[in-house]
Parts: structure tokens; sequence; C-alpha cells
């Protein structure tokens, strides 16, 4: 076997050195350490399959043609989900979790999922108090945030749990502003919301960050366009990028806005494009890749979806299994995405393919009837 040494092949531009043509073996006990940079030092116009270290949010990432795909520096999973013996069990799989909820009265319920099975959630644990609404939560790998809330009156609580474990929420800091459903998206460091206004007023239009690995109030980051007295919106994210549909402007006046975000700064948030419907009451999801609309308030079965790296308008992907359910909570791993609950007040749990288009299709049931309840998962796109 032929030997080949240098001391680096090119720059990050892939402006010089050599090509290397056939197979190639790499056999040093070094390994491959390709090029490093932050998302403002990405190439203007890379190759295809250009791969390099992003040093803002830790990954590895490839260009697509066009956009920057994340490559998962770990599984997200929590183990196998092979049960090996009745005393040796493996692991959950990407885990989804719901809570704080409506039921005809208020609700102190945390569920549980194994996203890629199917079958009825199990009893995680407890937000710290029963709700009848809680906006949307965020998470990283390892933890689940909720936000806000109506408990029966509006507050500005965030809590936090485990996601690998099970157990009740913890109390984690607070928003800079009380809301019962703050619109909510995260990548692995750091969780935004739009904490919105409260009806009758007073209107905002603040977005707040926190660092999920923490413990502390929120902060400013910025404002979305539209000042709203009551917000029933939704979000999602990569990596990278926010997306934040905004919803209600005042009860019974909403928009179809899409606005977005770098998360890693601080600032407003810029035109992205419209949805199909121009309804309120939605929940969103993704992978790293594309973004999920769906359970619009009053929409039919109608599900969008958008391309987080780019701008425009979203496109149809399908429909719901049942017409007009809304203020349902979402999980996602980077395949499969979960709508749980929602209005009219239901248990039922539906899935869809995120890479694909088409239908929901049954998951299995929550442990009891919900709406108005957050969402999250340890797989989802802005990991």
């Amino acid at each position: 076997m032929s030997e080949f040494k240098a001391s680096g092949f090119s720059d990050e531009f892939g402006s010089s050195g050599p090509d290397i043509v056939g197979l190639t073996t790499f056999t040093s006990p070094y390994y491959f350490v390709p090029p490093s940079g932050s998302t403002a030092e990405r190439p203007s116009n890379p190759p295809p399959g250009m791969l390099r270290f992003n040093t803002d949010i830790g990954r590895l990432e490839v260009w697509r043609n066009d956009h920057w795909a994340t490559i998962l520096g770990e599984s997200p999973n929590l183990g196998t989900n092979t049960i090996v013996s009745d005393a040796i069990r493996g692991g959950t799989g990407t885990r989804g979790l719901t809570g704080g909820a409506y039921n005809d009265g208020a609700l102190n319920t945390i569920n549980y999922i194994t996203i890629p099975t199917l079958g009825n959630a199990q009893d995680f644990g407890d937000v710290l108090t029963a709700t009848t609404s809680t906006g949307q939560g965020c998470a990283s790998r390892t933890r689940g945030i909720f936000a806000g809330g109506l408990t029966p009156g509006r507050n500005n609580v965030i809590q936090f749990v485990t996601i690998s474990s099970t157990g009740d929420a913890q109390n984690f800091g607070d928003l800079t502003g009380i809301t019962d459903r703050p619109s909510g998206c995260s990548n692995s460091t750091r969780g935004l919301f739009v904490v919105g206004g409260t009806h009758p007023g007073p209107a905002t239009n603040v977005i707040n960050y926190i660092t999920i690995s923490s413990t502390g109030d929120a902060q400013d980051f910025g404002d979305v366009s539209v000042t709203m007295t009551y917000n029933e919106g939704t979000a999602t994210a990569n990596s990278v990028r926010g997306v934040f549909h905004l919803g209600f402007v005042t009860p019974g006046a909403a928009v179809n806005t899409l606005e977005y975000v770098t998360i890693s700064t601080t600032g407003n948030a810029q035109d992205f494009g419209d949805t199909t419907l121009t309804k309120s009451s939605a929940t969103a999801m993704a992978n790293s890749t594309r973004g999920i609309i769906g359970g619009f308030y009053q929409g039919g079965k109608t599900i969008d979806f958008f391309t987080i790296a780019t701008t425009g308008n979203t496109q149809d992907f399908g429909d719901s299994i049942a017409s007009n359910r809304f203020m349902r909570a979402t999980m996602a791993s980077p395949t499969r995405g979960i709508f749980a609950g929602g209005r009219p007040t239901n248990s039922s749990m539906e899935y869809i393919t995120i890479p694909t288009t088409g239908n929901g299709i049954d998951f299995g049931d929550l442990t009891e009837a919900m709406a108005y309840h957050a969402g999250f998962s340890n797989g989802h796109g802005g990991l």
C-alpha cells in the first residue's frame, strides 16, 4: 500500500490543494480533523458535500446543495427499546413529553411516549401547579422546559424536567412577562419564547431567551413584528434558526405571518413568509430541515410544511385524522412527528413522517384527554 503524507490538503473554501481520487483509507490513530469555524464563517459558495465542524453549535455539518445539514454528534435515543430480560431492560428511544393541560378543569399531568414506536403514553410526573393552559415547551437532549400557563391566573413561571428520567418538574425561573400560551422553540443550547400579551391587555411583542442547561430568569431577545394582546401562535426550529407563526393578534383576529430569528444571536424577527391559512391555535414541530405546522383553529384537517433554512410560504403536507382539532402538543424525532390531544378535548395521538408528505396515522392515546398543553422531545430538529 502506498503512503501519502501532507500537513494539509486545502483551506475551508476549497480554493487550493490536491484532488484525491479513488478509495482512500485513513489508518492514523488520530483520524481525520475537518475544517472548522463559526456559523458566520461558513463558505459563501461551498461545493456539494463539503464537511465542516460548526463551532457555534458543536456539531459536524454538510452542505446539501441548498442548505447546511447538521450531522448528529450522538444518538438522540435514550436506549435501544429492547427488553433484554424482565430484570434488564433497554432504553426508551427518542422520548416525547407533554404536560400542563386543560380537561374541563386544571391538570398537572406529564405524559411521555417513545416516538419511534406506537402505543399509549405513560405517566411521567407532575408540573408544579395544575394548569388549564401551558404554552409550547422546548428542550435540549437532556432537559425539557415548560413556560407560562393559566392556573387560573396567567403566570410567568418556567419549570424543567430531566427527559431521560421520570419525576415532577422543578422551578427554573421566570419569563419577563406573564402569559398563558407562549410559543417556544430551541436548539441544543438556547430556548426562545414569544411571550405575547394577556387579553384584554397589555399588548406585547416580546421574545425571551433562556440557557437550557442552567436555571434563572429569561432575558430579552428582541421582538416579533406584531403586538399581541392574545398569543395563540406556534414556533419551531433547526439548530440555527427559529421560526414563529404569530396566530392571534386579538381574540378573533388572526394573521398568517411567519417570522424567523437566528437563535445564537439577539434581535428582532424578520419576515419568513405566510401559512396557507389565516388561523390561530396551531402547533409546530421540525426535524433539522423541515418545519411542520398543523392543528389550525377552524382550519379543517390542514397540515403545512416549509424548509427552515430558506424563506417562503408554506405548502400542503397532508391532512390530520380529525377536522378542526387545535391547541395540540407536538413532539418530533428526525423522521417522525407527533400531534397529541387538543380541542375538542381528547386523548388521541397521530403521527406523520416528516421527510415525506401524507396524512396523519393513529399512534395511540394519552393517559387522559388534554388540550392547551406543551410538548417537546429529545430528538427534535434544533438538536
